[in-house]
């Protein structure tokens, strides 16, 4: 296939597949309902797709993680509401024991997942503190010195990201804003 990018509605002959149409365009695939295979992801760099009927790609095409994410974003700015964040699977039913350097004092533990607990709360009374910065009167400049703080907090926190399953619930600081 030529070096173009179909869009939603582009009609293609696969080798193997047969007819389809593109119902989904990702930055390197596209999703293609085939008549007698269903739907299949086919990379953009597969030279032997055939094109019968070219559509051309929407400019504001956004895929639905980027709606949903969207969406999430919005949410998070409007309410209280937030979303369950997973711990990580290796984390799960463990313990953190906290050992004190005086050997006189007991040692204690605890389920991670009561710390993993305690550290969303303390990201998402974060999150909260960041939107009342933002929607409160204050001067641009005090809002400024105060979003600085904040993103200081979350560079303090990373260190707890390794708790986290997904990648998009980590704290993130200075060097991950740039």
């Amino acid at each position: 296939m030529e070096e173009l990018t179909l869009g939603i509605g582009s009609r293609v002959q696969h080798p193997e597949f047969g007819k389809g149409v593109v119902i989904q365009v990702y930055a390197d695939s596209y999703e293609i309902t085939f008549m007698d295979h269903g739907r299949k992801q086919i990379m953009k760099s597969f030279r032997e797709l055939e094109v019968l009927d070219y559509v051309a790609p929407d400019i504001d095409l956004i895929s639905y993680e980027q709606v949903e994410r969207s969406f999430i974003r919005i949410l998070r700015r409007l309410t209280d509401i937030q979303e369950t964040v997973r711990i990580g699977r290796k984390w799960e039913g463990g313990r953190i024991i906290l050992e004190p350097g005086d050997r006189n004092v007991q040692s204690k533990d605890m389920p991670i997942d009561a710390l993993f607990h305690k550290i969303v709360m303390i990201r998402d009374r974060i999150r909260v503190m960041e939107q009342k910065i933002n929607a409160s009167t204050l001067s641009e400049v005090d809002k400024i010195e105060l979003q600085q703080y904040v993103t200081r907090i979350y560079g303090t926190l990373t260190s707890f990201n390794l708790l986290f399953a997904d990648k998009e619930d980590y704290f993130v600081g200075d060097k991950g804003k740039g």
